[in-house]
């Protein structure tokens, strides 16, 4: 009797001692951990979204100036909510844009007319994508004015196509002078014709990315 005491007692002695040297019980998070673990993971989840995107250069046949030299540059990238208006649109649009945009026109007899112009606008849907931008330097367009481009990317040996707000669309009757012509060819953002000429030298590449989710809007103060 007495040595099975004995022996319950020391196999109580070894669990303890088991116990004891166990790994000791994880510390509650902290509010601070807590928010600091959020905060990683938000920004792990928006490196891993897709973005949006458009890039190349190329030049067009336009079939009202065939014998014209018309290129275009685009590098566009889709930023979405970060370029709210605070009376109406507190957080932006998902398809907000950032970006620059360039294109010459020569004709035959020597003349160059150009433009840059900052993008704030990008959507995509495939392989095509709609972008406006607002001209910032040119000799032809009025600083300010706000440009459509269109951008179809080719597949299995098709060329690539693009179109433009000021060739053979958006006309406003309401909004000519008294010879009949338009006095501003002014684009709304992402608004662009269907690409209606073709890239006869150089391409686009377009990566397409579902428009997001607008997040709840902070009231307006």
């Amino acid at each position: 009797m007495r040595n099975t005491a004995i022996g319950a007692t020391a196999v109580l002695a070894v669990l303890a001692g088991l116990v004891a040297a166990g790994p000791a019980p994880a510390a509650p998070a902290t509010a601070k951990g807590t928010e600091t673990a959020k905060a990683a993971e938000t920004a792990k989840a928006a490196k891993a979204a897709k973005a949006a995107s458009v890039r190349g250069k190329g030049r067009i046949a336009y079939i009202e100036s065939l014998d014209h030299d018309i290129r275009f540059s685009i590098d566009a990238r889709q930023k979405p909510f970060t370029r709210p208006l605070p009376e109406v649109l507190p957080n932006g649009l998902a398809t907000d844009a950032e970006g620059v945009l360039k294109f010459s026109h020569t004709t035959p007899d020597g003349f160059r007319g150009w433009a840059e112009a900052k993008v704030d606008c990008l959507v995509t849907s495939g392989r095509t994508a709609t972008l406006t931008a607002v001209v910032d330097k040119s000799n032809v367009e009025e600083t300010g004015t706000r440009l459509g481009i269109s951008v179809q990317q080719g597949t299995d040996g098709e060329p690539d196509r693009l179109g433009f707000s000021w060739g053979v669309v958006n006309i406003d009757p309401a909004n000519l002078d008294e010879e009949g012509r338009p006095n501003r060819l002014q684009a709304g953002s992402c608004m662009a014709p269907a690409p209606f000429t073709t890239v006869t030298k150089g391409g686009f590449e377009v990566v397409h990315a579902e428009i997001r989710k607008t997040p709840t809007a902070a009231p307006v103060r």
